[in-house]
Formats: structure tokens, sequence, C-alpha cells
């Protein structure tokens, strides 16, 4: 939100409003659409698997497509050798027939150790569950995807993209869609809270609070579908040294209701005036849509994300800002050894952020400061890298100044993007390319707009090995100036065990 270093951030839209507009989180394979996300809940599954991966680069830095939106698990430090394994499933509770299709109970555990420069161990998911039909309970750290976007061919949702390691928390929704009008209305959602790490630069013993419901109108089998909803997070209730009465941000069951509804606690006098003016916590969220088309060849879904930081999309002075995108899924491909079977294009715009001024009262709700806030100053982040977008980049990742002690110097991008993936014989093979225009922040901006190209090709090959293992190769580069050029690939070798 506010990023000026002495000016409160003032946000008029609330989730009343929010909840207005739009009229009215799912765990997924990572090689998903992030609009295809539902899964069968009554399969009962158990899948493992062991890898062993290695990376490489050219440069001091990992190239940005081989770490970016990999859930925190890939260093950037350029040379890495990595271990992972992990096994998540789905059971049924009884092996009674209805039963086996009413209550089962999930679980995940995925363990990581890298091999660099600063070798860490990771835990990227850890969480158990209980569901009944659609109907789920999580507790732990989960990887999932939530908005409309193509998680694995795109540039990754605006403020959920797998660019971080999971953030632990109680969730409780409706994994799939479900019907309110049977044939026609169905939705979807979940409500969730939790916590962060407290090793950040800036704040401590932040809360976390997220909740997100999504609408589709449509037959299931019709030829169009429209699509609708909202993604709404909150940190909250920690510790920071900026715009607090003694260091504390507002916390308790007394203010929860702000964090939850967005509403301002004009009345309250136990708060300081930043809280009072304004909203309790960094409230970041977007608002979804996507026009969906079945049709004989070709499945179409056109998307496209509203950003809510301010009050600047409520007077429409940010509505350039956003995630358009459209992704092109084939059908009837054959058996042809060459094939294209998905491609995605996109375009990211976060450079009007309301514009360059910030009277207040006027309804200009300018400089929004994309994944910054004036309280949480260590932004939109999980362990130092971005939640959101990996395009609005974490300081630390790119060769500019820092912008005060702010989580980003670049919120201020446009990208045009595509992403293709296909099949060579037995391979598949997926590529990515990425052209950005940075030009930092309003209030330190680049000297011109930086210009950055980042690209991907990566092949998966079935093997005999260890009786049916996947490897898996990929080549990336990065020419520009927002980062240090470089050259890297990866190869690693997967074992697959489904139970």
């Amino acid at each position: 939100m506010t990023s000026t270093y002495n000016r409160l951030f003032h946000s008029s839209i609330s989730l009343r409003k929010l909840l207005t507009v739009t009229g009215c989180s799912v765990i997924c394979a990572l090689a998903t659409p992030a609009i295809a996300q539902d899964t069968d809940t009554t399969i009962s599954h158990t899948n493992a698997w062991v890898e062993l991966a290695a990376y490489g680069s050219t440069a001091s830095r990992t190239p940005f497509w081989l770490h970016a939106n990999q859930w925190g698990i890939v260093p950037t430090t350029g040379q890495v050798g990595s271990l992972r394994a992990g096994v998540v499933g789905r059971q049924p509770f009884s092996q009674n027939t209805e039963s086996k299709q009413n209550w089962t109970y999930v679980y995940g555990l995925e363990a990581v150790g890298n091999a660099s420069k600063n070798s860490k161990f990771l835990l990227p998911q850890a969480y158990a569950g209980i569901a009944f039909k659609s109907f789920q309970l999580t507790v732990g750290r989960r990887k999932e995807y939530v908005g409309f976007n193509d998680n694995e061919l795109g540039t990754g949702s605006y403020m959920w993209s797998g660019n971080a390691l999971p953030i632990p928390k109680v969730q409780i929704g409706f994994e799939n869609y479900v019907p309110l009008i049977r044939n026609f209305v169905y939705f979807k959602g979940f409500y969730s809270d939790g916590f962060l790490e407290n090793t950040r630069p800036v704040t401590s013993h932040l809360k976390f609070h997220n909740k997100a419901l999504f609408v589709r109108l449509g037959k299931p089998d019709g030829k169009v579908k429209l699509h609708g909803g909202f993604n709404h997070a909150v940190q909250w209730g920690g510790r920071s040294p900026y715009f607090t009465e003694n260091g504390k941000m507002p916390g308790g069951i007394d203010n929860y209701w702000y964090v939850v509804t967005g509403f301002k606690p004009k009345k309250k006098k136990d708060l300081s005036n930043f809280d009072r003016t304004n909203r309790i916590g960094n409230h970041v969220a977007s608002l979804d849509a996507g026009l969906e088309l079945d049709l004989a060849n070709v499945n179409i879904f056109l998307y496209r994300q509203n950003l809510v930081e301010d009050g600047s999309l409520f007077y429409l002075n940010n509505i350039k800002d956003g995630l358009n995108g459209v992704i092109f899924k084939m059908k009837n491909r054959g058996e042809a050894n060459f094939t294209v079977d998905r491609l995605t294009l996109e375009l990211l715009y976060t450079k009007s952020q309301g514009g360059s001024e910030t009277t207040d009262g006027n309804g200009i709700r300018g400089k929004d400061d994309y994944f910054n806030n004036g309280q949480v100053r260590d932004g939109w982040s999980y362990y130092g890298r971005g939640i959101g977008t990996p395009f609005i980049t974490a300081t630390a990742e790119n060769n500019w100044p820092k912008y005060a002690d702010f989580f980003t110097n670049n919120n201020r991008v446009w990208v045009t993007h595509a992403g293709l993936k296909g099949k060579l014989n037995a391979a598949t093979w997926v590529t990515k390319f990425s052209l950005s225009s940075n030009q930092g922040t309003y209030d330190q901006g680049f000297p011109g707009k930086i210009y950055q190209f980042s690209a991907l090709l990566a092949l998966e090959v079935p093997v005999q090995l260890l009786g049916g293992s996947v490897i898996k190769g990929a080549v990336s580069m990065d020419q520009g100036e927002l980062f240090e050029n470089a050259f890297g690939g990866s190869l690693s070798i997967r074992k697959n065990v489904n139970f």
C-alpha cells in the first residue's frame, strides 16, 4: 500500500464494497491450470516421490525462471544441489462404499535439502486434514493456487503466485465447485488464519488472515461459462517500529472483526492515528473475472485480475493495473510426434497505482505502492520472497538501490509473457518468454525504463531407470538491466511411487 516515508495511507474501499463489486484454494497438481483446480475428492490415493536436482549458472545468481514461482525451494545463489522427498494423499475413513464417497482424510509432507552458498533444510508442505465430500478442514503448510490464471505457464497469480514457501494456517472451505443452483450457479471458497515467520527484517509476530470466494455461472458441460470472485489477505497483529503504540500493531479478538471485514476502526480510541484512520493490518486483495469458451477443438479461458491495495480501485483510478491473460487448451491432438497442447499469453501492468498524487479526501488515492506498506515495511513477503507475482521483485533480487527498508524497490512494471506446453514423442516440453519494463517506485524511480528479458526451455522425459523415473532438464537465461545477465540450467531425476 502506501510507501511514502511519513505518509499515512488511507483505504476507502472496505470489504463490504468489495463484496458489492463482485456480486456475490485449493490444492492442485503443479502442472494444472488454476482455472481447473478441482480434483475428485472421492478418489483415494497416495503419491510419494524422491528427487535429486542440480542447478548451475554463469552468474552469481540463478536465472529468473529457474527459481521464480517454485514455492521458495530453489535458491537464487546460482549453484545448487538439492535432494527432495515427499508424500501426499487422500484416504477414506472406512471401506464402506457410502462412507468412502463422503468422509476422507488428507495429508502431506515434503522435505527439501539444498546445498548451496546458504544451505538450508525446508518443509514446503506439512499438513493434515479431514473432508466431507468437497468440504475440507486442513491444518499446516500446503501448496495451493488461488485465482484465475495458468500457474504453470503464466507469470503467476498477482497476489498468490507460489513464489514463496506456503504459509502455515488453519483453513476450512469447499475444495471444488458445489452447486448453489444446480446446473447453473456454482461456488467454492475458503476461510483461513495462520501466522508468518518471526525472522522478518522489520516486523515480527505477524498473524495472517486469508479468504476467497469464487462463483461460476453455466452448465458444467456448457459451451460458455462465466467466472468471478475475490481473494483477500491481511498481515496483522504483530510488532512494528512504524506508526504503532509501543511498537505493537492492533491484535486480539476485538480487532479481528476489522481485519476480516476491512472496515475502518474510526471509533476505537486505543489505536494509533495510523490504525484508526486506515484499516487494521496490511490488506492485499484481487478481484478476478473470467470467460470460458469450451469449443470443439479448443478450450479458451480469458481472465482478468484487478488489484486492490488502497482505495484507488473504488475510484477506478488504478483500473489500468491488473493481470490480463488468455489460455488456449487444445483438444483432439491425436498421436502426432510433436504437439502444442497449451498456449498462455499474459499482460501484467502495475505502473498506474492510482497516479503519482496522494491527496486525501478528493478520491485521487495515488501511489498505492504495491506489496509495500507504511507499517509492515517488509511487505507482502514470506521468508524474504514475494508472496505474489515475482515480477514485483524483492530488493535483494535485483541490482538497484534499496528503497529505504521497504520490501520492494520495483513495483511499477509491465510484463508481456508467453508460455507454451506440448509433446515431443514421449517427452513433455515447456517454454516461457517474458519481457518486462521496470520503473522502480513513485518515490524512488529508476533512471528511465529498465528492460529485462527472461526465458526458459524445459524438457521432461520418462525413462526406465530405477523401475520407471522421470528426468527433467531445463535451460534459462536473463538478459537486461534489472538483473545480472545469466545463463543457467537444471537437471533432475525423480522417482514417483503411486499407491
